[in-house]
């Protein structure tokens, strides 16, 4: 008999609360107009756990579930799915949890622990014809983009012919010029290691590189960057640890005392010309784009943690009085200057997450961004407070943003071109907004660049879309 969820744990009620249905809806309901150049469908991934969990449970933990939007003249559907991942259906097949967040051991089924696998929660990216889930301890599970069921040879499993090497990010880059993905895996060599692996993938889908990066400790490395010459991977000091896992202790802990070490390593290299730069302990889960000057510098803008968020130090005690935020910061490096020097820049001095831009100038100096802007928890509550959307002209320096009503919660803001040649930041801006009052989300369309008029167009759910993490746009028809 399946348990009901725990009601003290504040990753389990209230925005962050799972559902318990898969839903199917044809027409949304609309206000406002949906623009007829939409087409396409917007994926979007979160963990929703289907049974209550064994022992302590993170949100990062969920199993993935899939919330697709498909837009197509002026018609908006809205689908969503579990990730038939082999833990779901073993776990659906007993009508119970069998497992403990992160695959813990001390609290997981043997036979979940032997399947090691994939809960596919983080992210959803579309490359080489094929729509992937992804989290950061396994390979991705490809799914079919219009039934969201798993796909492959290996049961959904995307190993690339069995050559991806080791686990694989929720965050790969894409280089718009090539066509190219670049992806690393932390704990590369097993369970709570310190080496990470680096790889590449063709615009076919064909493994072009593949290498090991040894670090200096186990670390959780949740996001990177990538410019036109070098591949860059922050180890921060959330460490990880088997002995405390096995006894008891907080598998990822934040120690700082280990300080920040960053990777450059070049494409047109290998992990033998690696160079170090080392900073002050912080934690970033999220870069927002990353290039190079015309003199070699490289610049990498981030959503910077002073303290890793949602994470304890070692025994277990809290790693912050109060719940940490992130802001804006530019990080300029320049490799040839003697040292390896680091600048950093704060470019704001609000709050917020969840930062993204024009793909298409991933890997170029870039002007337009946007962030959920707000705090990642309340202090008082565990709720998230993410208070609107902010859209950043870093050209000009200047910003602007919209808020909704104060319960309501914004999630990822995805940029979609007007079209593929249309000029950066001309498009619109996609969020899933979930209305506190009326416990049930909305598709929030906004003019990218004027978000202080508020959406042009609104798509209606009777349900509600839970806090989830990213999701990106694939164009065109199902």
């Amino acid at each position: 008999m399946a348990k009901a969820f725990p009601t003290d744990n504040p990753f389990l009620r209230g925005y962050y609360g799972p559902v318990n249905a898969e839903a199917d809806a044809g027409h949304l309901h609309i206000t406002g107009e949906m623009p007829r150049e939409l087409c396409g469908t917007l994926y979007r991934n979160g963990p929703n756990p289907q049974f209550a969990p064994r022992g302590p449970y993170h949100w990062f933990g969920g199993d993935g579930m899939i919330h697709a939007f498909h837009i197509e003249n002026g018609n908006v559907s809205y689908k969503n799915r579990w990730v038939r991942t082999p833990k779901w259906k073993m776990e659906n097949e007993e009508g119970e949890g069998l497992s403990g967040t992160f695959g813990n051991p001390r609290y997981t089924d043997p036979r979940v622990f032997a399947l090691n696998s994939t809960i596919a929660n983080t992210n959803i990216v579309w490359h080489a014809g094929r729509l992937l889930a992804l989290e950061e301890a396994h390979a991705p599970y490809s799914l079919d983009p219009a039934s969201l069921m798993p796909v492959g040879p290996d049961g959904g499993y995307e190993t690339y012919g069995n050559k991806l090497n080791g686990p694989f990010t929720a965050h790969p880059k894409f280089d718009p010029e090539t066509g190219e993905m670049i992806f690393f895996g932390y704990s590369a060599t097993g369970r709570f290691t310190k080496e990470v692996s680096l790889q590449t993938v063709d615009r076919h889908g064909m493994v072009t590189r593949a290498e090991m990066l040894e670090g200096p400790f186990p670390s959780m490395i949740h996001d990177f960057a990538v410019t036109r010459n070098w591949i860059v991977v922050p180890i921060f000091p959330l460490t990880s640890s088997m002995e405390r896992a096995m006894g008891g202790l907080p598998p990822f802990a934040w120690e700082p005392d280990k300080g920040t070490h960053i990777a450059f390593i070049p494409r047109k290299g290998t992990v033998a010309d690696v160079k170090w730069v080392t900073a002050p302990a912080s934690y970033v889960f999220h870069p927002m784009n990353h290039f190079e000057t015309a003199d070699g510098k490289i610049v990498v803008d981030v959503m910077k943690y002073d303290v890793a968020p949602l994470f304890p130090l070692p025994d277990g005690s809290p790693s912050a009085k109060e719940p940490p935020k992130a802001k804006l910061f530019r990080w300029t490096f320049d490799l040839a200057g003697k040292g390896n020097t680091m600048k950093e820049e704060q470019l704001d001095d609000r709050s917020g997450e969840f930062p993204r831009f024009d793909e298409r100038f991933c890997m170029s100096d870039y002007r337009h961004g946007w962030i959920v802007a707000g705090e990642i928890t309340d202090p008082k509550t565990g709720e998230p407070r993410q208070d609107g959307l902010v859209h950043y002209d870093l050209k000009s320096g200047k910003s602007t943003g919209w808020s909704a009503g104060p319960d309501d919660r914004f999630g990822e803001p995805i940029f979609v071109p007007r079209s593929e040649d249309a000029a950066e930041g001309d498009g619109w801006l996609l969020s899933v907004l979930f209305r506190g009052e009326e416990k049930r989300s909305d598709l929030a369309v906004f003019e990218a660049t004027d978000l202080a008029k508020g959406p042009i167009a609104l798509a209606h759910l009777s349900s509600r879309v839970p806090a989830g993490f990213h999701g990106n746009w694939r164009p065109g028809t199902l």
